[in-house]
């Protein structure tokens, strides 16, 4: 028994003696490690979900038409480009550049529908609205207010980055500041020229004042226009923003009324998009598959889109 035991413990030795004299390979299991070594596969969560592609960008001239200084290039032949520019307007002015837009012959060359909505952006609404137009593969014109810019400046680039156009539509909509007097009008519109160029580096030539141009009187319409903004109203809306409250169905059904047995070639449709609008949501489908069947091609406002009136 002893015998067994010693040749045992002498061949321990050798082996021993044997592998402290050969150089230790980098996976050897006795090697004692300088830092924390991390197997490569074993903490591999198979389950991991690869980070999502980052939003593509707007592009000048693929996207959207960025006005030349000299404003020379906002006659289009695409009704579907929106139009911005890269100066607010006191920065031209202090560029010595013109502000005052150039004529502009109204775009009538097809018949062609507008889709706007006001009083956005907003985090429940408007990107459900958007879901919408990209799967039905539509553009539409959202006019914002400058607060809700600066509330939901990401679903103000999902706007402009998916090609829709952005119009300005006050700051606060708030009638009593908006309308005590034509500057008072004008210094809301500038207010969220800066918000809106804050977050997508340009700001639109288009407004939308809130109510209508039935707020307006002389003075307004001659500091709008020498100050290089175009307005635009409709000629058909929803009534989603009236006190009937009225349901998808009967949104679709006020549209049908407003255009009529006879429907214009140029529409502009009013629908808004802030949070209680859910019914504008759900009749939104049927609305545009409605005007495509009747032959209309959806486009953006732009500065020579054709006055609802």
């Amino acid at each position: 028994m002893k015998k067994i035991f010693y040749t045992v413990l002498l061949i321990l030795l050798t082996a021993s003696i044997i592998g402290c004299g050969q150089e230790q390979k980098s996976g050897d299991v006795n090697q004692i490690p300088t830092e924390v070594a991390t197997p490569q596969d074993a903490n591999k969560n198979t389950d991991e979900v690869p980070p999502p592609e980052p939003a593509p960008q707007a592009q000048p001239d693929k996207d959207y038409i960025l006005a030349n200084d000299d404003l020379s290039n906002l006659q289009l032949d695409d009704p579907t480009k929106p139009v911005y520019d890269k100066y607010i307007m006191w920065e031209r002015q202090e560029k010595g550049l013109p502000f005052t837009l150039p004529y502009l012959e109204p775009y009538e060359a097809e018949s062609v529908v507008y889709l706007t909505f006001d009083d956005g952006p907003d985090d429940k609404v408007t990107p459900q609205i958007l879901d919408i137009l990209k799967a039905e593969n539509v553009k539409a014109t959202f006019y914002v207010c400058g607060n809700m810019v600066e509330t939901y400046p990401d679903v103000l680039k999902r706007i402009f980055n998916e090609g829709h156009a952005i119009g300005n539509h006050s700051y606060n909509h708030r009638y009593d500041q908006l309308y005590a007097s034509p500057w008072s009008f004008m210094e809301q519109i500038i207010q969220t020229d800066n918000a809106i160029k804050n977050v997508i580096g340009v700001r639109p030539f288009i407004i939308r004042a809130p109510g209508g141009v039935g707020m307006f009187n002389g003075d307004y319409w001659s500091m709008i226009d020498s100050c290089g903004y175009v307005e635009h109203d409709w000629n058909a809306l929803t009534e989603d923003a009236t006190p009937s409250k009225p349901n998808a169905s009967q949104q679709v059904n006020n549209v049908l009324k407003y255009l009529g047995d006879d429907p214009p070639r140029s529409v502009i449709i009013l629908m808004h998009s802030n949070s209680d609008k859910i019914e504008t949501v759900k009749a939104l489908p049927e609305i545009i598959h409605f005007l495509r069947d009747w032959g209309y091609k959806f486009g953006v406002v732009t500065p020579m889109t054709p006055q609802p009136w």
